[in-house]
């Protein structure tokens, strides 16, 4: 196996073993001891508002191509977690948002993600970007719960419509009884 290291370096041999000091399994470099490590993934999004209508979302790609999702996805390097939250609504909904503060930190590690989700005020116009089949503004009565895309969405939404009153909060995490289906 060759693998190309960020900083130019080929290598002909990865082990997997625990590095000095550590206590998991990561792949090392058997010439220069460069330890692999392979972190989580960082997801911002917001739940986003105009008056008491939620900007959702239907996914224009894989995974859940044809459900309906808050405005998110991953971080890119360089970024603040604010900037791509607010980078996100532009992409998938051409949204101008302003961030209010963060909603919830959901953690999802059966996929390696930590989901930071914010509440956002919409400052535009909504139409559909790359990643997105359609986008609407839907009144809490009219969210297509059925066909949301991921069980996060609902945790955002349900814990947007318990502060949506409030100016200050300690945001949220995961709730109770959900471990079976984040791990």
């Amino acid at each position: 196996m060759t693998d190309q290291l960020a900083n130019g370096f080929i290598s002909q041999d990865f082990k997997h073993e625990i590095p000095d000091g550590d206590d998991r399994i990561r792949r090392v470099c058997s010439h220069c001891q460069f330890v692999d490590y392979i972190n989580p993934k960082i997801v911002a999004g917001s739940v986003v508002t105009k008056r008491d209508k939620i900007v959702l979302c239907k996914r224009a790609i894989a995974p859940r191509k044809g459900f309906w999702t808050l405005p998110a996805g991953f971080m890119e390097e360089g970024e603040s977690v604010e900037e791509a939250a607010m980078r996100e609504a532009r992409e998938e909904a051409n949204a101008d948002i302003r961030l209010d503060q963060v909603l919830a930190i959901y953690s999802v590690p059966r996929i390696s993600q930590v989901q930071v989700m914010f509440r956002a005020e919409l400052f535009s116009e909504i139409s559909a970007g790359p990643e997105s089949e359609e986008v609407g503004l839907f009144a809490w009565k009219d969210i297509p719960w059925a066909t949301l895309a991921f069980p996060t969405v609902v945790w955002a939404l349900t814990h947007y419509a318990q502060t949506r009153h409030l100016s200050a909060f300690p945001p949220f995490t995961n709730p109770p009884g959900t471990e079976t289906i984040t791990r």
